[in-house]
């Protein structure tokens, strides 16, 4: 198949027999009772006959410590025995993943120099997709061909083709932290480095095209051109990197702009002590969930003040710092994407009153008690209004209960929050894979004193969400108990799925522990008898875990009392998950009623454990909403979704042009404009921003 004339080094390395055989059982049914598996790094280089030929390939394997095999394969050089870009790719993948079940073994990264990921573009995102490998392209590496007289005085050239692959396996290691995911890098400025400055490559442009239809990928492409020609630069700024929504969209646009060569960059402030408790109190006051004494005062105000223009003195409005004026080589468009940050919008528009600058406000605020004079949110709401009123644009999830009357009209619009079905959290893994992270996560379980979940002889209902007052934790608690006494109570034969509930922490959410804390205690305490069945565990970074727990439950719940939009609501809609929600904030946009999942009152554990009963005991309804939910997700959702609606914005802001969305959806906005309508059966979220007509 390869036109191979010989393998010069073979793997050598040999596994325990009697190990292997004792792990069968579980390996061939991709079971997660098993033990983790070791994890591994490997480096790859190419030595080529010709600008597209190659004639050796070598893979080099290691584990943190040191290096444990090696393979070096030399093809034909003659024209009819030249690979083509697929079968160097097949052939790579082949032995990585023969290695990997052979020694029940898993690659979390390899390394190769930049020109084998620019010769072989393919070959990154397959390393990614099939093998949920992270592939990370060295600009280092230099080509090397295997007949050339040119000497590159480089430090590469100096190094054959299997030091060169070791290198890339060393290099590759120290991308990664203690629990095996990337580290993340704030650069100068506050910069948030993308997949490390892009040398993670998990996606080409060409992948993204299929995660949309066509009229939404014509849309995009139509303000990209623009964008470009007119080398317009857009900045985002938000309170944190990693952890929450935000910063999982902004990773998610930024590396979909870099595949269209848009730029778009994202600034994070260096952190404070005190801060992050104070944004997340004033996160909790806004949505109506924090304690009667809690106030947003004056001192809090100050120190947030002092905050971010100290952050803005130091970097942003530096020479060549975003927030200098675009005449300086500041940013043309300025989005403040986070309501821990209003005092920004004032700044950027002292250092350049005509650049446009767009604010984001994605969580639920109670409009309500906003206007009452007195409360505390009216105190919290009147300071952040006096900086947001600077903006050009206003842009809210979209609910109109979330936008405060003091807002005019004509400069809201909607836009909901979106997920990346390329990334981490969503991409479709081979089961090997999605067991390797549920043995992980059994670990993680038993260390944490909490009930595992032995897949695929246990099901499981998941609720997945960050441990707030406002995820309505305890009801999914409740609602479990009422469906297990009914499973019992009608002598029902079958065993009862799991529960559990599972989140990422953020660094700026001190609530998280205190939550967790509830949580569990209230199982302990009032439903000790379940203890065995409900798993309660906060998990670390890693977006793949999560994905592997929600691709193999059975049912998704999410029962939040206040919430934003919520966007694992669509993924567990994605992954054909009938969802059982809650009607608060942008969930029922989501969610259609008795066709893809069930919309409850909040609090109503009654009707919740009704419809778990009824979906556990109905294979037919269970299918047939199964099937409905794969086949009812919007482009809306989407990263390349969310990049539409901000590049109309820039397109049109930037230029000049006046945009006043009068609480329209962007993307509607923005679609219309680029002359690419709707289509008849083209799925779309429910177009009714009042709570009541949402379902």
């Amino acid at each position: 198949m390869f036109s191979a004339i010989q393998a010069i080094h073979k793997f050598q390395r040999r596994g325990s027999a009697i190990q292997k055989d004792l792990n069968r059982c579980d390996t061939e049914r991709c079971a997660w009772a098993g033990p983790p598996l070791n994890t591994l790094y490997a480096g790859v280089s190419l030595q080529f006959v010709n600008e597209k030929a190659a004639a050796v390939v070598a893979i080099a394997i290691r584990d943190t410590t040191y290096l444990l095999d090696f393979y070096e394969q030399h093809f034909g050089t003659q024209l009819d025995q030249q690979l083509t870009n697929k079968e160097v790719a097949d052939f790579i993948i082949a032995r990585l993943r023969e290695y990997s079940e052979e020694h029940d073994e898993r690659f979390t990264g390899i390394g190769m120099p930049e020109d084998v990921a620019t010769r072989y573009p393919e070959l990154c995102s397959r390393l990614w997709h099939e093998l949920d490998i992270v592939p990370i392209a060295f600009p280092e590496g230099v080509p090397l061909f295997a007949s050339s007289q040119y000497t590159d005085p480089t430090k590469w050239d100096t190094k054959s083709i299997d030091e060169l692959a070791e290198a890339m396996s060393r290099r590759c290691v120290r991308f990664f932290g203690p629990s095996n995911n990337p580290i993340l890098d704030v650069g100068f400025q506050g910069l948030v480095e993308v997949d490390c400055a892009f040398r993670i490559r998990m996606a080409s442009l060409s992948d993204y095209q299929p995660t949309v239809g066509p009229t939404t990928w014509r849309a995009i492409h139509h303000y990209a051109a623009e964008i470009k020609e007119r080398n317009i630069k857009i900045a985002f700024f938000s309170a944190t990197p990693q952890g929450g929504g935000v910063a999982l969209m902004r990773h998610a646009l930024v590396r979909f702009a870099r595949t269209l060569g848009v730029d778009i960059k994202w600034y994070v402030p260096k952190p404070r002590p005190g801060v992050f408790r104070i944004t997340k109190t004033n996160h909790n006051i806004l949505q109506g969930v924090s304690a009667p004494e809690e106030r947003f005062t004056s001192d809090h105000q100050q120190l947030m003040e002092d905050w971010l223009q100290d952050n803005a003195n130091r970097y942003w409005l530096s020479s060549g710092g975003p927030l200098q004026s675009p005449s300086e080589g500041g940013a043309d468009l300025v989005v403040v994407d986070d309501p821990q940050m209003p005092s920004l919008i004032p700044i950027a528009k002292k250092s350049a009153p005509d650049r446009p600058v767009i604010f984001r406000s994605h969580i639920q605020i109670r409009s309500d008690l906003v206007e009452k004079p007195g409360t505390p949110q009216f105190e919290a709401w009147r300071w952040l209004w006096d900086h947001i009123k600077l903006a050009d644009i206003f842009i809210s999830h979209p609910v109109d209960a979330f936008v405060p009357a003091t807002v005019p009209k004509e400069i809201v619009g909607y836009m909901p929050a979106t997920t990346d079905w390329l990334d981490g959290l969503n991409k479709t893994m081979r089961n090997w894979d999605i067991a390797s992270y549920g043995r992980n996560f059994n670990t993680l379980c038993r260390h944490s004193h909490t009930a595992t979940i032995n897949y695929p002889d246990d099901e499981y209902i998941i609720q997945v969400a960050r441990f707030d007052p406002s995820k309505g934790i305890i009801d999914a608690l409740k609602a479990y108990a009422k469906f297990y006494e009914l499973i019992k109570q009608n002598a029902i034969h079958i065993q009862p799925p799991k529960l559990l509930i599972c989140g990422h922490g953020s660094v700026d959410d001190p609530d998280g522990n205190a939550i967790y804390d509830v949580a569990f205690s209230y199982l302990k305490d009032h439903l000790s008898h379940l203890s065995d069945f409900v798993s309660i565990i906060r998990l670390g970074p890693s977006d793949q875990m999560l994905n592997a727990l929600l691709s193999k439950a059975k049912i998704a719940l999410q029962l939040s009392t206040r919430e934003g939009f919520e966007v694992k609501v669509s993924e567990a809609i994605h992954r054909g998950k009938p969802v059982i929600a809650s009607r608060a904030g942008g969930i029922p946009l989501q969610v259609q009623d008795h066709k893809n999942g069930f919309l409850v009152e909040i609090g109503d554990a009654d009707a919740v454990a009704q419809h778990l009963y009824d979906l556990c005991t109905d294979a037919e309804l269970y299918d047939r909403m199964s099937q409905a939910a794969l086949e009812t997700v919007s482009d809306e959702v989407t990263t390349v979704g969310n990049a539409l609606c901000w590049l109309y914005l820039a397109s049109q802001l930037t230029a000049g042009k006046s945009v006043k969305p009068n609480e329209e959806w962007i993307n509607d906005i923005a679609r219309k404009e680029a002359g690419v309508p709707y289509e008849k059966g083209e799925n779309r979220l429910k177009r009714a921003v009042k709570v009541e007509k949402m379902g």
